[in-house]
């Protein structure tokens, strides 16, 4: 049976640099504190745990004192950094420059006034950061049904988190393009990582070659969902696992091809844990 494992899957370059960075510090101190978890992958975390990385919410804040800290990849609002400098708690700011750029973005379109909206999911760590950037007032919409409700009687400019589907925000555009009062303008700014958006395509061709597919994924991420159901509309045999354990050889009867592919916050090596798995479990 063959397996094979996506080349184009694995962790995106604002988590790399991330990971990067807290590997680098960890390798001096042998310690330090992160807001978050780095990545949305459990085992990605417990590899890092085990190094000293240290995972703190912002209620924990206010315990920490003269220490490092890495904020990760997926920004934080102003509030943060203010917060961490009076605690002097020193800042490896690990931001994807991709969201760094759509923060600047918004903080300045929210200078102009006018409604600045964002397609999002509501409490992700990158739009909690994004809103931050407005002093909270930002509309977030997180589908269609959202945009229906906005004013169109109001400039509107809107934004989205750099992670969402490229379809949909064009959906977006369109109907609140078709949908605004005379005299309202309305601005919109495609923000969507290109990097993460063009995994679509790949992803979907990568899934139509194979028999079956494992989709290796933390049940936390976001694009991870994406992608999967991207890939489980090419080929319903598609399979959400989180590690090896999770595989079922019942899933393999009659197959002679499976493919293993990941999120952007998928590691590489537990890709690879998973394929070594099959093949033993084949012997």
């Amino acid at each position: 049976m063959l397996i094979e494992i996506d080349e184009g899957s694995g962790f995106c370059f604002g988590v790399t640099t991330a990971i990067r960075k807290a590997e680098e510090e960890l390798a001096q101190s042998g310690s330090l504190y992160c807001l978050g978890d780095i990545v949305h992958n459990g085992r990605e975390v417990d590899r890092l745990s085990k190094m000293g990385l240290t995972t703190v919410e912002h209620r924990d804040l206010d315990t920490l004192h003269d220490t490092k800290m890495l904020l990760r990849a997926h920004g934080e609002p102003p509030e943060t950094y203010a917060e961490a400098e009076s605690q002097h708690i020193t800042l490896i700011d690990a931001t994807c420059p991709v969201v760094l750029n759509l923060q600047k973005r918004i903080r300045t379109a929210y200078e102009t006034g006018g409604q600045i909206v964002i397609y999002g999911k509501n409490g992700h760590a990158e739009v909690v950061g994004l809103v931050g950037q407005t002093e909270g007032t930002a509309i977030v919409i997180e589908n269609l049904e959202d945009a229906k409700k906005l004013d169109f009687s109001r400039d509107i400019q809107l934004f989205s988190q750099t992670t969402k589907s490229l379809e949909a925000f064009r959906e977006i555009v369109g109907y609140i393009s078709a949908h605004m009062s005379e005299g309202a303008r309305f601005q919109y700014f495609d923000t969507i990582c290109r990097q993460v958006a063009n995994r679509i395509p790949n992803i979907i061709n990568f899934a139509s070659k194979h028999d079956v597919i494992l989709f290796v994924c933390g049940k936390k991420s976001s694009n991870g969902k994406v992608l999967y159901n991207q890939c489980l509309t090419k080929n319903p045999r598609t399979y959400m696992i989180d590690n090896p354990s999770e595989i079922n050889l019942d899933w393999f009867e009659n197959v002679n091809s499976v493919g293993i592919c990941g999120a952007t916050s998928t590691p590489k090596w537990l890709m690879e844990d998973c394929k070594a798995w099959i093949e033993k479990m084949q012997k």
